[in-house]
C-alpha cells in the first residue's frame, strides 16, 4: 500500500467517524488513486485531476464538477501531509449538480410495475414475492431504498405498524408508522419468507433466494429491467433511460401533499410532518416539491390567490 493509499483510507475513516458514509466518494476516490498510480504520480496536481475528474468523456458536465469536487476536499485535507499536493481552484468546471425533474408514477404504472414483478423467474418461490412486496412499501412509505434494504426483522414491528429506519442517509433514526394493508403485505411475505428459509443465517428482513439480503444494486437492476418490461424505460442496452426507483420517492411525496392541498388542509403547517416521515434533514428538501412538481405549483398558486382574496 502506497502513501496516497494509506492517506486516503485515513481520509475515510475520519469523515465516517464525523457521520459521513461517502458511500460514492469512497469508491470514486479510490478509482482517482489508482489512477495516480497508473500515471506514474507521486503526489497530486491540478491537471491530474483534472484530467480524471472529466473521464468519461460522455458524462454530464455536472458529473465532471462531483468528481472534481470529491478530489478537492481530499487535497484541501492531505496538503497538510504532503505539502506538494495542488488543489484544483473552485470554477475550473462551472457547471453544477441540478436536481432532475422527479417522475411521478401514476396509480396504473405502479400496478403494472407489481404485476410485473410477481412474474419474476423464482426457483424457490422468493424472489417475486420479495420485489414486489420491496418495490410496494417503497411507493406507499417513500423510504429510500437503502433504508428499506436496511431493514432487519426487528425493525419491523408487525403489531404495532412501525417500521424502525436505523441505516439513514444522514445518521438519523426514525420511525415510520405504516397502513395496516402494508403490514398485512409484510405479514404475508414475512410468512412465505421464513417458510422457505426457517433457519435464520441473517437478520435482514428482505432476502434474495441464496438467504442474504438484497444489495441496492441488485434492486436497482430489477427495477430498471421491469420498467423496461412494461415500457417505462427505453429498451437500450443496459439499464436504459427513464423513470427511476428514487423516483418511487418523489411520487409519495408529491401525492401527500396534492391531498392536503385538495383536502384544504394547511399545507405550510403540515409540511414539517412530512419532512419527519420522509427522514429530510431540512424542511427546504420537502419544500422543493412545491416548484418541482406543476400541479404542486399549481395549487399553491391557487391557495395563494385564494389566502389574498380573503384578505381584501
Amino acid at each position: 500500500m502506497n502513501l496516497l493509499q494509506k492517506a486516503l483510507n485515513d481520509y475515510i475513516a475520519l469523515r465516517r467517524s464525523l457521520g459521513f458514509q461517502l458511500r460514492i466518494p469512497a469508491t470514486c476516490l479510490r478509482s482517482f488513486v489508482a489512477f495516480l498510480e497508473r500515471e506514474g504520480a507521486s503526489h497530486i496536481t491540478t491537471e491530474l485531476a483534472l484530467h480524471w475528474a472529466t473521464q468519461p468523456a460522455t458524462a454530464q458536465p455536472s458529473t465532471w464538477t462531483g468528481r472534481l469536487g470529491m478530489v478537492r476536499r481530499f487535497a484541501a485535507w492531505y496538503q497538510a501531509l504532503e505539502p506538494r499536493t495542488e488543489i484544483p481552484p473552485p470554477g475550473i468546471l462551472r457547471d453544477r449538480y441540478r436536481r432532475k425533474t422527479p417522475y411521478i408514477y401514476q396509480d396504473e404504472e405502479i400496478e403494472r410495475l407489481l404485476c410485473q414483478a410477481q412474474r419474476l423467474p423464482s426457483s424457490k418461490g422468493l424472489r417475486a414475492n420479495t420485489f414486489t412486496t420491496l418495490f410496494g412499501l417503497l411507493a406507499v412509505t417513500g423510504m429510500r431504498v437503502n433504508e428499506a434494504l436496511g431493514l432487519d426483522r426487528q425493525d419491523v414491528d408487525l403489531d404495532l405498524g412501525i417500521l424502525h429506519i436505523r441505516r439513514t442517509k444522514f445518521g438519523k433514526s426514525r420511525y415510520v408508522p405504516v397502513h395496516p394493508s402494508t403490514v398485512n403485505a409484510l405479514k404475508k411475505y414475512a410468512t412465505v419468507r421464513d417458510r422457505i428459509f426457517p433457519t435464520l443465517s441473517t437478520s435482514a428482513f428482505f432476502l434474495s433466494e441464496r438467504n442474504r439480503p438484497i444489495t441496492e444494486w441488485m434492486a436497482r437492476y430489477t427495477f430498471a429491467k421491469l420498467s423496461q418490461q412494461i415500457g417505462l424505460r427505453a429498451s437500450a442496452k443496459g439499464h436504459g433511460r427513464g423513470p427511476r426507483i428514487h423516483d418511487m420517492r418523489h411520487r409519495f411525496a408529491a401525492y401527500t401533499l396534492i391531498n392536503w392541498y385538495r383536502a384544504g388542509l394547511d399545507v405550510e403547517r403540515e409540511l414539517p410532518k412530512l419532512a419527519t416521515y420522509l427522514g429530510h434533514v431540512h424542511v427546504n428538501d420537502t419544500y422543493w416539491y412545491l416548484e418541482a412538481v406543476p400541479e404542486l405549483l399549481r395549487l399553491a398558486t391557487e391557495r395563494l390567490m385564494e389566502n389574498r382574496e380573503a384578505l381584501t
